[in-house]
């Protein structure tokens, strides 16, 4: 059994092909959330993606006899790489049958690549920026996954632990209850926060309104607030437009919060959306013919789950109950729409101030992921 390497070519017939075995792997699979195919492509197209600004990358696949046995996609980020000092590289999109042959080749790929561009050490799975997904699944293999985090088998964790490489990071993940009513001292919090710093929340209508008056400050604020977590890459400004064209005009306008103050100068924001895991699951990845059907019910129909994508708070702003204002004002919301559950998507584990906020909610944490790190 000779297990053959080859470097994928970033256009779109080889890219699909990467794509594709990332999701076929897990066929059958009741915990697996497939991407949307068409984005995962664009992700790794340098005219597509303006993480390429300041990244590079090469992907691989493994075959054994002509058939996809393995993928991993490696990764320079430079700006994190001047930011820290370090000279490290990340891999991404790993995924293999259970064969030691096959993890060690695509491996072996991924770090000599990593090497001949003068790199010291490998980490992930990382993607371009904290806008992908990131962290190796270690427990809850038998949840259903959300569209922002990775599902992996759970024999992975033991290859990468047999090649030496070690935690860097863990994430975890909570599914909290949604209350009947505001918590009483949660509502406390946010009546004193409110009128103590003259802060209020705006409720938008219109999706082109909330773009043009806060889009921009958004995802400025997600940089200044997100500046000191482990491995952030800073949005630039092309990339700033890219997700503001990307994502805010799919938003469902009644699960998002904006804090802003006297000025009206953004503070903070929460956005949720319901939950789009079996959604994708029934559309395998792909918008047409059919798969459209399935994100717009998911997205305007009856749903249990909604999942909070995103929580940021201007940097003057935190550990001053900030984030009970926004609770406050998105519960009210969850309860109307019937929301049962609520994902909490990754927080690090050492994030204490962050985890506080989930006191007051019913909740256990379900699943844990893991960013690894070896020196090469």
């Amino acid at each position: 059994m000779k297990v053959e390497i080859t470097p994928v070519v970033p256009n779109r017939k080889d890219l699909k092909k990467f794509v594709k075995f990332g999701i076929d792997i897990y066929k059958g699979n009741n915990c697996f959330v497939p991407p949307l195919i068409f984005d995962e492509i664009e992700t790794f197209l340098p005219d597509k993606n303006p993480a390429f600004e300041y990244c590079e990358a090469q992907l691989f696949m493994a075959h054994i006899d002509g058939k996809p046995v393995g993928r991993i996609a490696a990764i320079i980020n430079h700006k994190v790489n001047e930011r820290s000092g370090r000279k490290e590289a990340r891999f991404a999109c790993i995924d293999f049958i259970d064969n030691n042959e096959v993890y060690d080749a695509l491996m072996d790929a991924a770090e000599s690549w990593a090497r001949s561009k003068g790199m010291t050490e490998m980490i992930g799975p990382m993607g371009f920026t904290d806008m992908d997904h990131e962290g190796m699944l270690i427990e809850g293999f038998d949840e259903i996954g959300t569209m922002a985090t990775i599902y992996n088998h759970p024999y992975y964790p033991t290859h990468m632990e047999r090649r030496g490489y070690e935690k860097d990071a863990d994430w975890v993940e909570y599914l909290m209850t949604v209350p009947d009513a505001v918590p009483e001292k949660y509502q406390r919090i946010a009546d004193i926060v409110k009128r103590k710093y003259n802060l209020r929340c705006l409720h938008f209508t219109n999706r082109k309104k909330l773009k043009e008056q806060y889009g921009e400050a958004l995802f400025k604020l997600i940089n200044n607030a997100y500046d000191e977590l482990y491995g952030y890459s800073p949005l630039s400004d092309r990339q700033i437009q890219y997700y503001i064209d990307k994502y805010l005009g799919i938003l469902r306008l009644d699960c998002v919060s904006v804090i802003v103050d006297k000025d009206d100068k953004l503070v903070g924001v929460g956005i949720s959306i319901p939950s789009f895991s079996k959604a994708l699951q029934a559309s395998r990845g792909k918008l047409f013919p059919f798969g459209w059907i399935h994100i717009l019910k998911a997205l305007k129909g009856k749903n249990d789950v909604v999942d909070l994508m995103l929580v940021a708070i201007s940097p003057e702003y935190q550990n001053k109950g900030v984030n009970a204002l926004l609770f406050a004002d998105l519960i009210p919301a969850y309860i109307r729409n019937g929301f049962k559950y609520a994902e909490s998507n990754l927080e690090l584990e050492d994030n204490a101030a962050v985890q506080l906020q989930w006191q007051y909610f019913d909740r256990r944490l379900h699943r844990r992921r893991r960013a690894y790190r070896r020196k090469l």
